[in-house]
């Protein structure tokens, strides 16, 4: 019983950091309807910065997320406004097309400066555990988590209790209401797109710490995010949390009582078997083909 309490409470932790990743992508999907596919990119990016700052600097990975965070919310703005703007109101196919083909740019240009050797942040309590009632936590899980969660936390707020978040929403359901009303859409979609890739920025600062990495990298994270955002539904920031605490915990589970090599392979079967079931997702809508069609 100790045993499980401790796997379920790890899933959880990891949950929490996949939704903080998941949270910034169905966040650009739902106001814009662009399917980010350098977002798991924009992650390793961060990780590698995160890497820097601690290697040369000594900064901690955790703290560095203050650091990581706005150069990376900076570098998602300039992004949208170079390159995603121009073509936003064209077929989601442009925008899938664009974005696979920045996740290779970043890819090679990780690879130039930073080598392709795995990398990995080992911060002094890498390797320490909390011990409580015969249950055994990482410490580095614990903290990421907690700044996961934290981060998850600020966002939440600024989308429920702001002026920005209102206009966010109502960008997202009504984009022609919202225009009729005095919100700048194209300014609020730029906005969105550099908080989601800034919470991919936070999500790498954690990320770099719990697990090693190459550029290549970004390929598995972007399936993985995808999985969790369609299991929660396309849009849904509230799915997403759900669906990544599903995952993660999945995961766990799986590596714990069946066997490492199918902690890949069960959260998707389990993907596979929710969306025979509702198609849309956990959370997400299911849109009229005649309405999709007019």
């Amino acid at each position: 019983m100790t045993q499980l309490v401790q796997d379920l409470l790890l899933g959880l932790l990891l949950g929490g950091v996949y939704a903080l990743v998941a949270g910034g992508l169905t966040l650009i999907f739902g106001v814009m309807r662009v399917i980010n596919l350098a977002h798991g990119a924009f992650l390793i990016l961060s990780a590698f910065i995160t890497y820097t700052l601690w290697d040369a600097a000594g900064i901690d990975p955790l703290l560095s997320i203050l650091i990581t965070t706005p150069l990376v919310f900076a570098l998602g703005w300039v992004t949208y406004k170079v390159l995603v703007a121009p073509i936003r109101t064209a077929p989601m196919v442009s925008t899938v097309l664009l974005t696979f083909g920045l996740a290779l740019v970043l890819e090679g240009a990780m690879g130039t400066f930073w080598g392709n050797n795995s990398t990995a942040v080992r911060p002094s309590y890498a390797d320490e555990s909390f011990r409580f009632a015969g249950i055994f936590l990482p410490k580095a899980q614990v903290y990421g988590g907690i700044v996961a969660v934290l981060v998850l936390a600020v966002l939440f707020v600024v989308l429920t209790k702001t002026w920005l978040g209102r206009a966010i929403r109502a960008a997202a359901i009504n984009p022609t209401g919202a225009e009729l009303v005095g919100i700048k859409v194209a300014g609020v979609a730029a906005l969105v797109f550099a908080i989601g890739i800034a919470a991919a920025g936070a999500g790498g600062a954690i990320v770099g710490v719990l697990y090693p990495f190459v550029p290549g990298a970004h390929y598995q994270w972007i399936a993985r995010l995808l999985a969790i955002v369609v299991l929660g539904g396309m849009g849904s920031l509230g799915g997403a949390i759900l669906g990544a605490i599903m995952f993660g915990v999945a995961e766990t589970l799986a590596a714990a009582y069946i066997s490492p090599s199918w902690a890949t392979a069960v959260p998707y079967l389990i993907v596979f078997a929710v969306l025979l079931v509702r198609p849309q997702g956990l959370m997400g809508s299911r849109l009229r083909e005649d309405a999709v069609a007019a």
